[in-house]
């Protein structure tokens, strides 16, 4: 197998099933004929007991976090995620097939509509679209299963681009805890031994909100701040 193409590693200590999903999940091909959803589902059904999967992406293929969230889900055994950077856009999705969630402090969360590449004609262009909502829709499911939000506020969050510290997705509802030291005493999870600031950022609000004061500032028309804003990104 050619291990650069693998997105996943497995911890070296047996007795304790610890998996790693560091970077972009699927960054070339998820139907290789060497690296196959199949594969990952072998691996994690090989053993039993429960396992920690440690968890810091930019996110990557919607379609093989998919199919990484249903493995999980259907584990018969607990899946602890700890979120020791990111997990952001397709990440997040997989974040919510943890039997518990935990963040580090300084860790976040991003949510955001899914995206594609497509060309032709617009019939072609109304496939797209279409193709895209029924992705959100399944995504929605996920995020509503595991913090019980209306569909309506996560639809208006992941279109929005959310931000969420570690303490803003535990108060939502996509995060459990806090990771914590383990020489720590154990502590009630509403009451942390400290309390890291709750924030959610919204990245179109913020984009708004900057274009709004250099068009204040220099005097010029909106508009054309932000098609150059929409070129930058």
């Amino acid at each position: 197998m050619k291990d650069k193409k693998r997105f996943w590693n497995w911890g070296s200590d047996p007795g304790n099933r610890e998996l790693y999903l560091y970077g972009t999940i699927a960054p070339e091909s998820w139907y290789d004929d060497d690296v196959t959803p199949d594969m990952l589902r072998k691996e994690l059904n090989d053993g039993t007991g429960p396992v920690t999967l440690y968890l810091n992406s930019y996110g990557g293929d919607c379609v093989a976090a998919s199919q990484i969230y249903t493995m999980l889900m259907e584990y018969p055994f607990d899946v602890t995620v700890k979120i020791d950077g990111i997990a952001a856009s397709a990440a997040s999705v997989i974040a919510m097939a943890g039997t518990k969630v935990l963040m580090a402090p300084t860790s976040c969360m991003m949510i955001h509509d899914p995206m594609t590449v497509a060309m032709g004609n617009s019939g072609d262009m109304q496939k797209a679209i279409e193709m895209l909502d029924t992705v959100k829709d399944s995504i929605i499911m996920a995020y509503q299963i595991k913090t019980g939000m209306d569909k309506k506020e996560l639809a208006k969050l992941m279109t929005e681009e959310t931000w969420m510290s570690a303490a803003k997705a535990i108060e939502l509802g996509f995060a459990d805890g806090l990771l914590e030291r383990e020489t720590q005493p154990a502590t009630d999870m509403a009451q942390p031994l400290f309390s890291p600031p709750s924030v959610l950022f919204s990245r179109k609000t913020a984009d708004a909100a900057l274009v709004n004061k250099l068009a204040e500032t220099a005097g010029v028309p909106i508009q054309p701040l932000y098609e150059r804003l929409e070129k930058l990104r």
